[in-house]
Order: C-alpha cells, then structure tokens, then sequence
C-alpha cells in the first residue's frame, strides 16, 4: 500500500515535471521568435532608410553635382540611375523578410526567405562594388575635365574623403546585415533541431 501510493506521487511529479518542461519550450520558443522577429525589424527598417536615401539622392544629386559642382548632365542621369538601382534592389530584398507574420509561420519557410535575402545582399557586392569603382573614376574624371586638366582641388579631395568613409560605412554595414542574417538563421536551426 505504501509503495502504491509512493508510485502514484512519483507519476504525479513526474506529470507535473512533463507539464513545466512543455511550458517551458513554449515560452522558449516564443521568445526566439520575438528576438527573430526583432532582428527582421531592424534589417528591414535600415533597408528602408538606404531606400529613402538613394531616392533622395536623384534630386540632391542635381543640386549637389551639377548645379553646385558643374559636373555634367549625363553623369547625374547615370548616378541617379545607378541610385534607383540600388533602391530598387533593396526594396525587392525588403519584400523577401517583410511579411510580418513571417517568424510565425513554418519556421522553414521562414529560413529560406532569410537564406535568400542574405545571399542575394552578397551576390549583390558583384555589381555594387564594380559599379562603385568605375561611377568613382567617371567622377574623379569628370573633376578633371572642369579643372582644365587638374584633378587636385576641394572637390577631389572631398570626393576621396567620402569614398574612404561610404566604403567604410558600406563594409560595416553589410557585414553587420550579413551577422544578423546569420543569427536569424541560427536561431531557426536550433528551434527545428529541438523539434
């Protein structure tokens, strides 16, 4: 009789035990989609920015290059071209993480839409890094041809500093992007291993 009613208390916590453990999974779970759906936000809310930015840059451009600067029409229509580009990239890879029911559906699901929103921001360093290099040589040429043969003056060295610092700023950048990337990645493959 005793041991009965031993073995009963036992199955008892044992249930008891079964039931927090569950709950605690539970709550587990639902506190890395939180930090999963966090990381989105941030990801997407600075996609919306560089957005922003590159639009803004067409009629700054303008100001900034022709009318201030005297460079040519033709290379404010290309920057402003290579401008929407880079917005118009950004934005598509904004539409693959933006849904925001995203972490709360298949889990799976969800790390392809991240896994191919990472890659497509690496692949995207093939364009932009050339694309940056010759828009910076037609720019310092550009620099060239008002100075009637000197490329030495504020504009070029205003243009070295702020090549050096948006390089800098770019790499921080991305490869911050491409951390949190990863962590969200991460993050999904823990959950689904422990499924």
């Amino acid at each position: 009789m005793q041991n009965d009613f031993e073995l009963e208390n036992m199955r008892q916590q044992m249930t008891t035990l079964k039931n927090k453990l569950n709950q605690q999974e539970i709550v587990n779970e639902r506190l890395m989609r939180r930090s999963m759906r966090n990381e989105v936000n941030t990801i997407t809310r600075r996609y919306y920015i560089i957005i922003a930015l590159g639009i803004f840059m067409v009629p700054y451009g303008y100001w900034c290059f022709v009318k201030l600067s005297g460079l040519s029409i033709l290379f404010w229509i290309v920057t402003s071209i290579f401008m929407l580009i880079c917005a118009g990239a950004t934005f598509y890879n904004t539409r693959k993480i933006s849904d925001s029911g995203l972490m709360n559906r298949s889990l799976v699901e969800a790390r392809q839409k991240v896994a191919s929103a990472k890659k497509f921001e690496a692949n995207w360093l093939f364009f932009g890094i050339p694309a940056v290099i010759l828009w910076l040589g037609w720019f310092f040429y550009e620099i060239y041809q008002i100075n009637g043969g000197s490329i030495y003056n504020g504009l070029f060295l205003g243009g070295c500093i702020g090549g050096i610092i948006g390089a800098i700023a770019g790499i921080n950048l991305h490869f911050k992007t491409q951390r949190q990337y990863q962590e969200i990645i991460d993050q999904i493959e823990d959950l689904t291993s422990e499924q």
